[in-house]
């Protein structure tokens, strides 16, 4: 697998960058998966694919220094602050499962599984759960797509296929910020859903973490 070191963008050059990665793939017919890791400067809030972006406050955002792009995948919107994400691009030909959506989401996500477990942390793999609300943040729906620690969310992702690659990214929760999360997606955050590395080991630095992801 090809590596992408860690870097931090603003959120519109990550959109980029991982949709030239995609489109480099296509174009030479690359048969190496490819992982990039990356985080977001400024504070950024990225929208899915297909969803609607009415609910945004985009003077509080603008005053507040946090951006606001549209994802090539789908799902619901991310605040992309203290965290660490990942994309990683497959053709769907080297998955054992790789046409199959479900199937394809749980044999990527069991990488990211497998190199938790170096850190003493079990991983696995979210339900579906319903939520009370209009629920335009994505960490507080958990869906089979999602990796969870005691059935709470750590690391939310989305998938978009094209010509035969995918492309999977996805957010894993460093720590958060209550207050800005409710007041950016206009409701109740419940915490009891969700989890950040922080909450489950505070000793744990983000250097630890892309410590073990660099070597997948």
């Amino acid at each position: 697998m090809k590596l992408i070191p860690f870097e931090i963008n603003s959120g519109a050059e990550n959109m980029r960058i991982d949709s030239q990665m995609l489109d480099d793939a296509i174009r030479y017919n690359s048969k190496e998966p490819i992982f990039r890791l990356y985080a977001w400067k400024p504070f950024c809030v990225s929208l899915g694919r297909n969803q609607k972006d009415d609910f945004l406050d985009k003077d509080f955002l603008k005053a507040n220094n946090i951006d606001w792009v549209r994802r090539l995948t789908g799902g619901r919107a991310l605040l992309h602050a203290d965290e660490i994400t990942y994309s990683c691009i497959f053709p769907v030909e080297y998955l054992n499962n790789g046409e199959n959506v479900v199937q394809s989401y749980k044999e990527i996500s069991q990488i990211l599984i497998n190199t938790f477990q170096k850190l003493d942390i079990e991983l696995d793999f979210g339900g579906v759960k319903k939520y009370a609300g209009h629920a335009d943040y994505c960490m507080l729906v958990s869906t089979g797509a999602d990796l969870c620690f005691k059935n709470r969310k750590l690391i939310g992702s989305a998938q978009f296929r094209k010509e035969g690659y995918i492309l999977q990214h996805g957010s894993i929760l460093f720590d958060y910020d209550k207050d800005l999360l409710a007041k950016i997606f206009k409701e109740n955050i419940d915490t009891s859903s969700i989890i950040s590395i922080k909450e489950i080991n505070p000793t744990l630095t983000k250097d630890d973490i892309l410590g073990v992801l660099s070597c997948v």
